[in-house]
């Protein structure tokens, strides 16, 4: 495996060596990397990393993707390399990518450690909030040389978060429990980009005062907080038995007004762009909710 991973990593110095004519760009998390001149060949390990790319215009660029990469449909004929929890390295080198675009709260911390001694460049894209998005575009298009594409679609972006923004700017505030597994009770920090869909909507994150990405709770912390509502971010045929399970705690506001919950929408948590429309659907089902109360 080693003497494979070697051979074909001296089969392409452009990837592994420092790029002639090398650009410095500068990625979400403010780091500065060399980068040859575009058209580039890109690795994205990330579903949203991905769909960002092509929001940018660079999906031309795109010549591997991980498990999971369905958006635009487009994506979905890239050739994938694996998932986040592992690549196909021989693969990967075979692409002969200039830059890795990575998603650095998600990967495998050994995949990146791997692909950093090859001296493959790493670009690491983030989004923590639903405003990053738009700068994410703008700073993909910087790499990959569609600045001009980039930056129309960081406008659309800009515009569709900002109308999103003032329509629910004065709806009644609402807690949320967002629940992600049932037994034992697993639900989202106030970090995650979930929390700040709620914001928009003009509800808040019952436990949005946690650091951790996906703290477990006990019932009785969910009791001592009491949200309005309890939200199931799973299938209905997943998520019903865990508001099932809730039923019996009729002191609960969200199990008195009846307003628990599922919300199935994968674009909510693939950090794409297509996760302001899952927000907006959020924000219209927490909206019914509001006006059942």
């Amino acid at each position: 495996m080693l003497g494979s991973l070697a051979c074909l990593a001296a089969a392409a110095p452009l990837s592994l060596g420092a790029p002639a004519r090398a650009a410095t760009v500068i990625d979400d998390t403010g780091r500065r990397i060399l980068v040859p001149p575009p058209p580039l060949r890109i690795a994205s390990l990330a579903p949203g990393a991905t769909a960002l790319l092509f929001a940018a215009g660079a999906g031309a660029q795109v010549v591997a993707t991980t498990e999971y990469s369905v958006e635009p449909t487009a994506a979905r004929r890239i050739p994938r390399i694996g998932d986040a929890s592992a690549l196909d390295m021989e693969r990967l080198l075979a692409l002969h990518p200039d830059v890795i675009v990575a998603w650095p709260d998600g990967e495998n911390p050994a995949e990146i450690e791997r692909i950093t001694r090859l001296r493959i460049p790493i670009y690491r894209e983030k989004v923590g909030r639903l405003a990053d998005l738009a700068a994410s575009v703008r700073r993909l298009g910087a790499l990959a040389g569609t600045s001009a594409v980039a930056g129309r679609a960081a406008q659309h972006l800009d515009a569709q978060l900002a109308a999103l923004t003032r329509q629910y700017a004065r709806a009644q505030p609402l807690t949320v429990l967002l629940e992600i597994w049932g037994r034992p009770i697993y639900t989202l920090g106030g970090s995650q980009p979930v929390s700040d869909a709620l914001r928009v909507c003009g509800a808040s994150n019952v436990f949005g005062d946690l650091p951790e990405a996906a703290p477990t709770v006990s019932t009785e912390a969910v009791m001592a907080r009491n949200p309005d509502l309890i939200i199931a971010l799973a299938s209905p045929h997943e998520g019903e038995p865990w508001l099932a399970a809730w039923q019996r705690f009729t002191e609960l506001r969200a199990v008195r007004t009846g307003n628990i919950f599922t919300f199935d929408d994968p674009r909510l948590t693939r950090l794409g762009p297509s996760m302001l429309d899952a927000t907006e659907a959020l924000c219209k089902r927490i909206d019914q909710a509001r006006r059942a109360r």
